[in-house]
């Protein structure tokens, strides 16, 4: 055992996470490295080759790593799990009107769990993941904040984990820009991993067709939802759509029809199968009620906490007030305008650098939870 102990860091295979483990490994850290297998692209039937952090080259990259410098690799096989919750959870989110983001559900449900499970059975006190991000404790709290390079901080899709996850966890980039992570990589010898390029697309959906893979998974789903209406703010008819899952909150291209005006997705109805079509300033909004809500710097907000905070993931963020709802929800209301506040998608709330907590933004009215099974199984929906 090295003298700064045991450390389990999961390694995808990109530079991120090669270079993380080589700086643990150097710092005198017993570093054991895990690749988690999440999913299969071949079973989706898509168009493209699996990239991201699923394929075999990425697997071997991260393999002939841990080689080179002298430290254990083992993969994580958590497809099961991963397509049980991560994929339903995606499908269902989309059947219901929302716009998910399954990256933060995989980080809150999956990944986090099964690293420190697998960190237990090898005796690793720490794990660590290639973020950019960090981390302290304050107050008895474990606390996030965002990383050195504001082109690549991600602490805004790690609001979703506990306190005792957190408290195992090391971000070792957290304090590095992406430039110089790079540089480390060449400096160490791997030019072939320093110029490898990043992917940002859905490890599931690698041809970045999210459409077509929901019509994949949901047999005759397309069928099903054809049919229902564009409308007007005012509920006037202005066309027919191909189905409410395939639109979200925001969206101005690929909408199938010419207005003679740009024309965006500004509600989604899936009750009715109605998609509400309106001007960019009907997008915007002062006010947001927030479900699922994980608090991390603090452990109660008073009603009236000033915070800023994005709803998306390359969101500015905007300044608010933070209130707590009977139902155990918070009620987000901003100073300004804020433009397209789409259910489903996270909304973190910080102070100053420091995440102060997050969660997904919800209806006023939440579709009931059995709404998806209904479409699965076949039911038409549509007035």
């Amino acid at each position: 055992m090295s003298k700064k102990g045991r450390i389990l860091v999961a390694m995808s295979g990109g530079i991120d996470s090669s270079v993380a483990a080589m700086m643990l490994h150097d710092e005198g850290y017993e570093v054991i490295g895990v690749t988690m297998k999440t999913w299969d692209y071949a079973t989706s039937g898509g168009k493209r080759k699996t990239t991201g952090c699923c394929s075999l080259d990425d697997i071997n990259d991260a393999r002939n790593l841990a080689v080179d410098r002298g430290f254990h690799h083992f993969i994580l096989d958590i497809r099961e799990e991963f397509g049980d919750f991560i994929i339903d959870n995606f499908v269902d989110e989309y059947l219901a009107g929302r716009t998910p983001n399954p990256c933060i559900m995989c980080n809150t449900h999956i990944k986090w769990d099964a690293l420190l499970r697998r960190a237990d059975q090898l005796d690793c006190e720490f794990i660590a993941t290639g973020h950019y991000a960090n981390q302290r404790e304050e107050n008895g709290r474990q606390v996030i904040s965002k990383g050195l390079d504001e082109n690549k901080d991600q602490s805004y899709v790690l609001w979703g984990l506990s306190q005792e996850a957190l408290a195992r966890t090391v971000f070792p980039l957290g304090k590095f820009t992406k430039p110089a992570i790079r540089q480390m990589a060449f400096d160490h010898g791997f030019e072939e991993l320093a110029r490898k390029n990043e992917s940002y697309e859905i490890c599931f959906v690698p041809d970045n067709d999210y459409r077509g893979f929901l019509n994949r998974r949901v047999d005759g789903l397309e069928d099903r939802m054809s049919g229902g209406k564009f409308v007007d703010k005012d509920g006037k008819v202005l066309g027919e759509h191909r189905g409410y899952p395939y639109y979200t909150i925001g969206q101005r291209k690929g909408l199938g029809m010419a207005f003679g005006e740009p024309m965006f997705v500004t509600r989604i109805d899936p009750t009715t199968n109605t998609v509400v079509l309106g001007r960019e300033e009907d997008l915007e909004g002062k006010s947001m009620l927030v479900r699922n809500v994980n608090l991390q710097k603090y452990a109660s907000l008073e009603d009236g906490k000033e915070a800023l905070t994005k709803i998306r993931y390359k969101d500015k963020g905007a300044m608010s007030q933070v209130f707590n709802e009977p139902d155990g929800r918070i009620r987000i209301e901003f100073a300004h305008n804020v433009s397209a506040i789409a259910p489903g998608q996270s909304a973190v709330m910080y102070e100053g650098n420091d995440v102060i907590g997050g969660g997904f933004i919800s209806r006023n009215k939440e579709i009931p939870a059995d709404f998806s099974q209904k479409i699965i199984a076949g039911e038409k929906v549509g007035a």
